[in-house]
């Protein structure tokens, strides 16, 4: 019974926003837009507490959201790590404690709506506003990022080109809002009229429309060396439009990985990723 009603839920929720659409299409549009920015997990879980009350904290204020921060200090240079959707800073925990046994010092954050930081949605716009403000901070080195973080990590350059960060790794990013938003519209049977409104309150809002909102295009701006890790069998995001990124990043290295998944948790990925920053 609580499967079928997992199956069918998402249906309803379509057809009341659909409905609500005829009548208010405003109401209905803005109601899609944060449905579509609303993670249902990520906070941080018990077991995950003590790994995270070990680093230095502070909390940043932005946009009337408080980020909590992370900082594992040392003198070498500055890696700022950026987590995916639904997840948060504890993600990072074996990389974490690699990086410190190499001497790094390390910086982590919860985006909003995510582990302890506060906020009810995250768009890849949202997080960028964020990511800018911990780079202004920290001065980082270098950014890394996986999966949605990695799309900030990308739009984030691509919005602000001048920051002085030598080295971006990117690991699974997804890189085509087009497609993502068609998923959306395919699970809430969405008619495409209304994906029509929405394409245009995401560009009112945003100043990108669907299509625009490409991270193989803005990968063309990118300046950092780089390195973008991908599987070749993720589910999640596209192996292909990782490729897509790769032929557009000058100064990239792209390494595929097989069976590896989506998360990217294996030694051999962390290897890659420190060997690449110590270069």
């Amino acid at each position: 019974m609580k499967e079928r009603y997992k199956k069918y839920l998402p249906i309803l929720i379509g057809k009341y926003i659909q409905c609500l659409f005829f009548f208010f299409p405003k109401k209905a549009i803005n109601k899609a837009y944060i449905l579509f920015c609303t993670p249902r997990k990520g906070k941080v879980l018990p077991e995950q507490e003590y790994f995270l009350e070990e680093a230095e904290d502070e909390v940043i204020l932005v946009d009337n959201v408080y980020l909590q921060t992370y900082r594992w200090s040392s003198t070498g240079e500055t890696v700022l790590l950026v987590h995916g959707w639904e997840s948060n800073s504890h993600r990072w925990k074996t990389l974490v404690q690699k990086l410190q046994k190499s001497g790094y010092n390390i910086i982590a954050f919860d985006a909003p709506a995510h582990g302890n930081s506060s906020g009810k949605i995250l768009n890849v716009p949202l997080y960028t506003k964020c990511l800018q403000k911990i780079v202004e901070l920290y001065r980082p080195n270098h950014v890394l990022g996986h999966s949605v973080g990695g799309m900030t990590t990308i739009f984030h350059q691509f919005t602000y080109p001048d920051q002085e960060i030598e080295k971006l790794v990117v690991l699974a990013p997804p890189s085509e809002l087009s497609r993502i938003m068609k998923g959306y519209q395919d699970i809430l049977k969405l008619s495409p009229k209304f994906m029509d409104a929405l394409n245009q309150h995401f560009k009112n809002k945003h100043g990108f429309y669907f299509e625009e909102f490409s991270m193989s295009y803005f990968a063309k701006n990118l300046t950092s060396n780089g390195l973008l890790i991908h599987d070749k069998y993720d589910d999640i995001a596209p192996y292909e439009e990782a490729q897509a990124i790769s032929e557009n990043w000058e100064g990239v290295d792209f390494i595929s990985t097989e069976n590896f998944g989506h998360s990217l948790f294996f030694d051999e990925v962390d290897t890659m990723i420190i060997n690449f920053l110590k270069a």
